[in-house]
């Protein structure tokens, strides 16, 4: 069984993307979906980053989304210790994850894979690509976020040329018939 790393900045589709491998039968494993929960549910994850973090990291057992999103999207340092804690718990996860399934491959949607030096980790990695200013737009209009915090985001991650020059698959996600255009033609040929 393959292993296929999808990944994209923020506000690049790559859920969107995901969702039209699904339609295709392809199991996808949403890392940060996976993420968010085993900071909340693992013990053992939580105590680590309450250790790094501070006590303030939790609230009556509840993750604090506000405070460490204050300290790590406007810190690329703390961003790196916070994904360097949670990013073992992931893999861990994900490879439990994938021994229940039966496909020709599977897909980690992870946003992370080049910031966390993951890619030997898949056979396979695809990246989704857009304009920045389109970007932008997307995630202020479906989050809520401001500009400013849109964009400190976008500097803390992976470049779009980084992405196009270590990614065995590009998909530029601009018109969604062209992405579904796209996303069936590299289906056809992760099947060969």
């Amino acid at each position: 069984m393959k292993k296929v790393g999808l990944t994209g900045g923020i506000g690049s589709g790559k859920s969107t993307v995901a969702k039209m491998f699904e339609d295709l039968n392809v199991p996808v494993y949403y890392a940060d979906d996976r993420a968010k929960w085993l900071m909340v549910n693992s013990v053992e994850l939580k105590e680590i980053i309450q250790n790094e973090f501070g006590t303030e990291s939790y609230i009556d057992g509840k993750l604090n989304r506000a405070y460490l999103a204050a300290k790590v999207f406007t810190n690329r340092t703390e961003l790196d210790k916070l994904n360097s804690l949670v990013h073992p718990a992931v893999r861990k996860d994900f490879d439990k994850w994938m021994e229940n399934q039966n496909s020709p491959y599977v897909i980690q949607e992870n946003p992370l894979i080049f910031e966390n030096e993951n890619e030997d980790h898949f056979d396979v990695v695809i990246s989704v690509i857009a304009d920045e200013e389109i970007r932008i737009e997307r995630v202020m209009s479906r989050d809520g976020h401001s500009r400013g915090d849109v964009v400190n985001r976008i500097k803390n991650q992976t470049s779009d040329q980084t992405r196009k020059s270590k990614s065995d698959f590009i998909i530029q996600n601009i018109d969604f018939n062209d992405t579904r255009s796209q996303v069936l033609k590299i289906h056809k040929k992760l099947l060969a």
